[in-house]
């Protein structure tokens, strides 16, 4: 005989469902974002007490805080990308982010820590696509005034070197 529920009452497995989705579509938005060359709009998906850091899986195991990029707070995160915008010069390039096994790995209060996998793919003016760098999101969320934003937002990444200067946010 199947089971029912109460009218108008989620069960937790859907409200989990319901959560991951929200989470993957946050993901995708800001992979689009990057994708399209709209880094400006980085920081309205992060609270002001943000930590975003671009790591090595390295560092990372070991416990070291060096990170490729650091930005401890959005007023860091703002100012580099002022910099990306107005005092760096680089060859145009176009990426593309790939993102997979996106899960829910904890909840601790109103904080969310959620996983996922990357691959962003580079592409330069004058060559064919690459793979640029692989490794997984390690994120903790927040719910502000009825979305999700990055509390943390930590890319681990696989690679032993970046082929090219590492420039945006991944």
């Amino acid at each position: 005989m199947p089971t029912t529920q109460a009218p108008g009452r989620a069960s937790a497995a859907d409200d989990a469902a319901a959560l991951r989705a929200e989470i993957r579509d946050l993901y995708d938005e800001v992979a689009d974002l990057l994708d399209d060359d709209r880094v400006e709009e980085l920081p309205n998906h992060f609270t002001e007490d943000c930590l975003y850091k671009v790591i090595s899986r390295e560092n990372y195991d070991q416990g070291l805080p060096a990170g490729t990029i650091f930005c401890d707070g959005i007023g860091m995160l703002r100012d580099r990308i002022v910099a990306i915008r107005e005092t760096q010069v680089y060859e145009p390039r176009s990426w593309r982010h790939f993102i997979s096994g996106v899960r829910i790995v904890a909840q601790d209060g109103d904080a969310i820590r959620a996983r996922a996998n990357f691959l962003v793919t580079e592409a330069m003016s004058d060559a064919d696509p690459t793979v640029f760098i692989v490794g997984r999101y390690d994120d903790i969320l927040v719910r502000r005034e009825g979305r999700l934003l990055f509390r943390q937002r930590l890319a681990v990444c696989d690679n032993h070197h970046v082929r090219r200067s590492l420039i945006m946010p991944l």
